[in-house]
């Protein structure tokens, strides 16, 4: 069975295609500058090197055509008809109460996501440009949505909850949903299976690190706490996301700053955190950099960044009673090593002990921890990619989720 993954955002569409027999990509690339000037395609090639095509991209359907048109591609290809795509499956960012696991796509389900555009603006928005374009280019092959809140839906109501009049989470759904959850998944799972332990009598804390970041308290392979809220832009500090942030602060700047609402979230969500603290960069790497070279604000972002991510760690411990897995995951936490031992630094009373051997790593899966170290700090990369094409597949076949 081969199955196509996208991963479609307002201007944008992440694709890769499986062979589900060995579960081999086939062939991958992105779509960029979707509706605006020099868009184009990058195709990776077998062998690592990126081949960019410019094209002329309106909308999400044309967009959608380029990547079958390149897959079909003789020289840069992996298809010779489009009939070898058994199935589509789609990253859905915002399922909100209405999809608590992944689903078969159906008017019904389209509908849905049309609902919840409000709660996530851009991407579901995105999303469903995309689904809706492979129902006109391709009307008789199935599509999957994979929800990217829904490995959260396990939250007890009282860790979900804000403290604001109940009917108006009945009327307009406000609430911590949480984000990242298809990535929270796979690495708690795999976690368990690289280390050999029952996920089902295990307490795991996933930090998925990258320029939006986020942190899970799993319990016995469910989710009872995350660090995302309504939106992506609520727990950690991230590269340009503001993280947690006192209500009332928002509202003086708004009128400092003399912003309307949506103004006042594109500025929490494009200018602040780590960008905002240095006024370098949003790019850890380069943070890292300046911080070599002696400049001061990026050294406090540094501190700032690993010391929040430090004190969700010590409260999921405190929400699951223990905690028996760290986990790190996406790009800033599989490559950069002084966050991770910066955060982990000071938790030995919760039996945490880090290798600074064990951590100079990239991008691998391995033991960060000493080996006397009660709870286990682990590095595993992650593949929503691959989660999703599992989903898609089962749903295909017809298996319960």
């Amino acid at each position: 069975m081969k199955i196509l993954v996208l991963n479609c955002g307002s201007s944008s569409i992440k694709y890769k295609l499986y062979n589900m027999d060995d579960e081999s990509v086939l062939a991958q690339g992105g779509v960029e500058r979707i509706g605006l000037d020099n868009a184009f395609i990058k195709v990776k090639l077998d062998n690592d090197e990126k081949k960019q095509i410019m094209a002329d991209l309106p909308t999400h359907k044309e967009g959608v055509a380029l990547v079958f048109k390149v897959l079909l591609d003789p020289k840069i290809g992996a298809l010779k008809s489009l009939d070898e795509i058994d199935a589509v499956g789609h990253r859905v960012v915002q399922g909100g109460d209405i999809f608590e696991k992944s689903c078969i796509v159906t008017p019904e389900v389209e509908k849905g996501i049309e609902d919840l555009i409000d709660l996530a603006p851009v991407h579901n928005a995105g999303h469903l440009r995309g689904i809706k374009a492979v129902d006109a280019l391709m009307p008789d092959v199935p599509q999957v949505t994979v929800f990217d809140n829904a490995f959260h839906s396990t939250m007890p109501d009282y860790a979900y909850l804000y403290a604001i009049p109940y009917e108006l989470y009945k009327k307009y759904h406000v609430r911590r949903y949480g984000f990242h959850g298809t990535s929270h998944r796979y690495v708690s799972h795999r976690v368990c299976e690289y280390l050999g332990v029952d996920i089902n009598n295990t307490k795991i804390i996933s930090c998925h690190i990258g320029n939006g970041a986020s942190v899970a308290a799993i319990k016995n392979g469910k989710v009872v706490d995350t660090s995302m809220g309504l939106t992506p832009l609520a727990g950690l500090m991230m590269g340009s996301r503001s993280g947690d942030i006192d209500p009332s602060a928002v509202t003086y700047l708004m009128e400092k700053l003399d912003k309307k609402p949506q103004e006042m979230a594109d500025w929490l969500n494009k200018e602040c955190g780590v960008l905002g603290i240095t006024g370098i960069s949003s790019d850890m790497r380069e943070i890292e950099s300046a911080d070599r070279e002696g400049n001061k604000l990026a050294r406090l972002a540094l501190k700032m960044y690993s010391y929040r991510i430090k004190k969700y760690i010590g409260s999921y411990a405190a929400a699951m009673g223990g905690v028996d897995i760290i986990v790190w995951t996406a790009g800033v936490g599989e490559n950069q090593e002084g966050m991770r031992f910066d955060s982990c630094d000071g938790l030995e009373f919760l039996g945490i002990k880090m290798d600074r051997e064990r951590n100079h790593c990239r991008g691998i899966e391995q033991v960060l921890s000493a080996e006397d170290s009660k709870v286990k700090v682990v590095l595993i990369p992650t593949d929503e990619e691959i989660v999703i094409a599992r989903d898609t597949k089962a749903l295909v076949e017809g298996k319960n989720m």
